[in-house]
């Protein structure tokens, strides 16, 4: 039986997988199993697969659609590893990543564990700047991929996600397949008893979306995501979940104040000059692009007022 069993479930990228599976096929650890579940899918990865039969050791499931949580208990019920390793359908995975898994794992005991995310050369420049928002100090106060951070304990994200089979036999697995499903497990996972860490070089390059428009709809999934745990979790509400709904708030109202107080309508212009430019400058000197940087303020906007109409679309209807 293989050590770790990456489990990844896909809903119509054919396309990501096929690129997915070709960075696996170069990882330097060889000990490990690949099982995809398609979730529903009408552009099926099933001939992509086929074409790795002969380089993986690969297990291609169908099922009808249950979102993503589900779909990863359906791999953890047929894998065979003794770690379970969840990842995105669009990333690609470091040739060295399951190398510095192992030794880590060897050297101290984790039973949960996740990594980082970035982006890679070949993604495109919007990739880049959505990729720039998602882990900036400006955007999320640069909270994800640290041990330690504002927002609370590490807890790892499906996109980079591993636990071992203790972990599933008493867990379950994900009660929730949707909206913050993998905060919601990491959590139980904690409360469980059970060491969880962040293993910092075990990073993967993550696509996320290719367009602003898709990544608005999945930042205002997340803004929903974050209302709904906190239903059952009311301690992961914390202030800085609040930021991107009160930045969107302040950011509509500057109009207003031109008709209502002016000085406070010039405030709030200089205050988006100059958070704009504190992006622009962080971003460039991150990528080395100007075009990413000026890319990476509509991102940053774009993030902040989705996520922020989200949260508050959820806290209403709670």
């Amino acid at each position: 039986m293989p050590k770790y069993s990456f489990i990844i479930p896909v809903f119509n990228r054919p396309d990501e997988v096929e690129e997915l599976l070709d960075s696996l096929c170069l990882q330097t650890f060889k000990d490990f199993e690949v099982l995809i579940i398609e979730d529903g899918s009408t552009k099926k990865c099933e001939i992509v697969c086929r074409k790795f039969d002969n380089k993986l050791n690969l297990r291609y499931y169908f099922k009808g659609n249950s979102g993503q949580g589900f779909s990863r208990n359906y791999g953890f019920e047929r894998a065979t590893g003794s770690y379970f390793i969840q990842l995105d359908s669009d990333v690609i995975v470091p040739a060295n990543y399951l190398e510095i898994v192992d030794n880590q794992l060897t050297k101290y005991h984790l039973d949960a564990f996740g990594g980082p995310d970035a982006a890679h050369n070949s993604f495109t420049d919007t990739q880049k700047a959505i990729n720039y928002s998602m882990t900036s100090f400006f955007t999320t106060g640069g909270i994800r991929g640290k041990k330690n951070n504002v927002g609370g304990q590490f807890h790892p994200r499906s996109f980079n996600f591993g636990i071992s089979r203790e972990v599933w036999l008493k867990t379950g697995g994900y009660n929730w397949t949707r909206k913050a499903e993998d905060i919601e497990f990491s959590i139980r996972i904690i409360e469980n008893g059970f060491k969880v860490g962040l293993i910092p070089e075990a990073f993967i390059y993550h696509k996320r979306r290719t367009s602003f428009k898709q990544f608005f709809k999945q930042l205002e999934f997340f803004g929903r995501g974050r209302i709904n745990l906190s239903k059952t979790f009311p301690n992961e509400l914390k202030l800085v979940h609040y930021f991107p709904f009160i930045f969107s708030i302040g950011v509509c109202l500057i109009p207003i104040f031109y008709f209502v107080w002016k000085p406070l309508f010039f405030l709030g212009i200089v205050f988006i000059v100059i958070y704009s430019l504190a992006v622009f400058i962080d971003s460039y000197l991150q990528n080395k692009s100007s075009s990413v940087a000026f890319l990476s303020i509509l991102a940053s906007f774009t993030q902040l007022t989705a996520y922020g109409l989200g949260f508050f679309k959820e806290m209403i209807g709670r």
